[in-house]
Parts: C-alpha cells; structure tokens; sequence
C-alpha cells in the first residue's frame, strides 16, 4: 500500500500545485509568484517520474542480475507489510531458485564431463567448422596427442582417418588401421550427427577392438581349418584307399608276371573312374575356396530396387511354379534408389532366394516376401523372408562360416560369399530365424 500511497500524494500535490499555477496566471499575479510556481510544479512532476521510475529501476536491475548470472544479490526485507518488502521477498525466492538450477547444472556438468572423460572409448566433438570442442583421454592415448585444436589436425596422424571422420553421417561406421607406438590398432570409427541451439556438432567415437579383432580372427580361422580339413579328408582318404588297393593288386600281378582278367580291368576303370570323381570334386571345393577370396571390387551405380526384384521373380518363376512358392513384393517409397553393383547384390538376392526355396520344400505354406524400406536411422533394407522350417539355433551360429552347410549337396559358400560381398558394400548381411515359422535375411546398407 506505500507506493500507492505515495504515488496519490505525489498525484495530489502535483495537481494542486497545477491548479494554483493556473490561478495565478488567471488573476494577473505577479512574475515573480508565476515563475515560483511554475518552478514548484515543475519540481513536483520531476519528483513524480522519480518515484514512478523506482520500482522499475528495482525490477531492472532484478533482470539484469539474471541476465549476467548473478545470483548473489538479497534484496533487503523489513517485514513491514509493505508492496516493496513483498516485491523483494518474491525477487529473493527467484534468486534462490535461478542459484540454486545453476549449482545442479554445473554439477550435472562437471559429473558428465568427468564420466566423459573418464570412458574406456574415444569420444570427440566438434563444429561445422572443424573446431574441435571437447577431446576426451582415451582419444588423446590413441591418437598419440596432448591436444587437438581443429579437426584437420588428425590427417597429420592418420589420413585415412581423417577422412572417415569427416565424410562418415549418423549412423555410419569405418573401420580403421593406424600405428601406435604401443602397436598396430584397428579403431572402429562411429559418428553422430547434432543440432544443439542452431549449431551442427559431431560426435565421433573411437575403439580399439584391435584384441577383439585377433579372437575373432583366430576363431574364424580354427572353423575355417576344420572345416577344410573334414571337407579334405572326406576326399582324399577314399582316394588314398582305392589308389592303395589298385597299386597293390597290381603289384601283385606284375610281380607274379600273370594276366589281368577283364573283370580285374572293369574293376580298375571304375577304381580310377571313381578316383577321378573324387578329384573333381576336391577342385571344385578348392576353386570354391578361391572363389571367396576373389571377390571384385563393387562398381556402385544408381539400382532401381522395383526393376531388381522383378529381375529376380521372372529368374525364379519357372522354379516357383514347380513348387508352388508364391513371391511378394514390398517397395517403400516405391521409386527407391540403391547405390550399388548390381550384379553383386543381385548374386545375393539370388542365393538368398534360392536358399528360402529348398527351405520350404517341406511346409504347407510356401511364401517369399521380398522387401525394400529405409529405418529409422537412414539405412536402406532389403528382406528376404520365407516361410520355411527354420534353422536352428547352433546351426544359425555357422551359417556364415565358409563351407558350413545344412543342405545335404550345398558347397556352403552361398551364404559367406553373400557376407563378402555385403561388407564390400560397406553393409551387412543380418539373419533372423524361428524353427517351424521361417527364416529373415536382411541387407543393410549404410546411407
């Protein structure tokens, strides 16, 4: 109620002071008692925007307080039941409540940043420009450095790096080999793109799976050996033995100088017949071999997706007919593009297809559902889906492994061709299965 008050009396004064000015000068009075009054109303209205402007100025300096972040300021409290004690309780709950958000904030803050910095895994930010913005410890350990300004800075460390850093979107990985003086190290590369108050960040991650990589690697080559090995001696050991007896019987005949009856020869053409089969088959398997380890470098061109699957139905049509398969097409958006080799996806699509057909020889329902989308994070999808018996779960575990097969005259190469040439891509090859409801592949490129 005080600077009510205060502004009626101001009010009241000033209009008296007016009513009087404007007296004088009707009645004649005086220079002297006009310019006295004029001088007082004057005063008086000064004296009025004065104190019309003292509560602002109070409200003013509250927001410029929180403007610059300063929290500090208490506004002085009388508990005098006034408008002004209430108005600086109210400025000072504010105050408390702005100081208080900023303590959690810059705790959040340095929690984070010390957790940040702390991760097994190499994080960096940085702006549109190249400016870097925060470099945690595991990426300063390997890169080698102590700091790192701008961006462009790591193509001195490692150029191919730098490029995948800088060319990789949201969602993209790279994997990349660089030296370190601890040791060669295969860091996989993943980047995320954000907007955070207009500006464009990137955050790029860095792993070591250098150890990894070696488990891996010696695991796939310990399946690898033993399946070569059991592919191997199924071959040569029933031609080691017939080779054997054929030598022996005819050892023998030359050494006891007897003829050879044509029965003896019969057999000897169909021991060599069968050695020479055997043989064959050995070569297939190792030009098979070959064949995996020669896959061509992709030659991306622009793949309408809807031609592609139709390729692909008019190949299988005659198959399909014969064994009563019904093949579906699903295309969304339906004009989609795919940046690819043609002829290598379509080599994929093929083996996929093929092997949902020999899948569903055994089941009522014989169903192949082809489709193309785009997911979440950008990444074409094409599917490969079939209504088949399923694969079980330790056979699912191998069926990439070169010469694995569950089919009794497959070579086992389909499916880890296909893998080669997905990661030729710069994609993957994905499987999902349910014993008895059907089997799903998926080919994910990156966009």
């Amino acid at each position: 109620m005080d600077y009510k008050i205060g502004l009626m009396g101001r009010v009241f004064v000033l209009a008296l002071s007016l009513f009087l000015l404007g007296y004088i000068i009707t009645n004649e009075a005086g220079a002297f008692a006009i310019s006295l009054f004029f001088i007082v109303t004057f005063v008086q209205l000064i004296l009025l925007i004065r104190y019309a402007e003292s509560s602002f100025k109070k409200v003013r300096q509250f927001l410029d307080n929180i403007k610059k972040n300063n929290y500090a300021t208490v506004y002085p409290v009388k508990f005098d039941g006034t408008e002004t004690d209430d108005l600086h309780i109210e400025f000072n709950a504010i105050l408390a409540k702005l100081k208080e958000d900023q303590l959690e904030k810059e705790a959040n803050f340095q929690y984070f940043r010390t957790v940040f910095q702390h991760l097994s895994i190499g994080l960096i930010t940085f702006e549109a420009d190249g400016s870097v913005q925060i470099l945690n410890t595991a990426a300063k350990r390997m890169l080698n450095i102590d700091k790192l300004t701008h961006i462009q800075e790591i193509s001195g460390i490692n150029k191919e790096l730098y490029q995948a850093i800088d060319q990789l979107r949201t969602g993209g990985s790279e994997l990349i080999k660089i030296a370190h003086p601890d040791g060669i190290m295969q860091l996989s590369v993943y980047a995320i793109e954000l907007v955070l108050r207009d500006v464009k960040f990137k955050l790029v991650s860095l792993q070591n799976i250098q150890s990894e990589l070696e488990e891996k690697e010696m695991e796939a080559w310990q399946n690898l050996i033993r399946v070569l090995t059991h592919e191997i001696m199924n071959s040569i050991a029933p031609i080691s033995s017939l080779a054997a007896t054929i030598n022996s019987d005819l050892k023998s005949k030359i050494k006891n100088k007897g003829s050879v009856a044509h029965e003896d020869l019969q057999d000897y053409q169909m021991g060599i017949s069968t050695i020479e089969k055997r043989s064959e088959g050995l070569i297939n398997f190792v030009s098979d071999f070959r064949s995996l380890a020669h896959i061509p470098n992709p030659k991306f061109t622009a793949i309408k997706i809807e031609e592609l699957f139709d390729r692909l139905e008019i190949l299988f049509q005659n198959q399909c007919e014969e064994k009563a398969v019904k093949i579906n097409k699903d295309i969304l958006p339906k004009d989609l593009l795919l940046f690819a080799d043609c002829a290598l996806i379509e080599q994929v699509l093929i083996n996929l297809t093929q092997n949902a057909v020999h899948a569903m020889e055994e089941t009522e329902i014989k169903k192949i559902n082809l489709r193309a989308y785009i997911d979440d994070n950008g990444k074409i999808i094409l599917e490969v889906a079939d209504t088949g018996k399923g694969i079980e779960e330790e056979a699912l575990n191998k069926i990439f492994i070169p010469f694995f097969t569950t089919k009794q005259k497959g070579s086992g190469i389909g499916l880890s061709l296909s893998k080669q040439i997905m990661r030729r891509h710069k994609g993957n090859l994905q499987v999902k299965s349910s014993v008895g409801v059907g089997t799903v592949f998926k080919l994910i490129f990156n966009a």
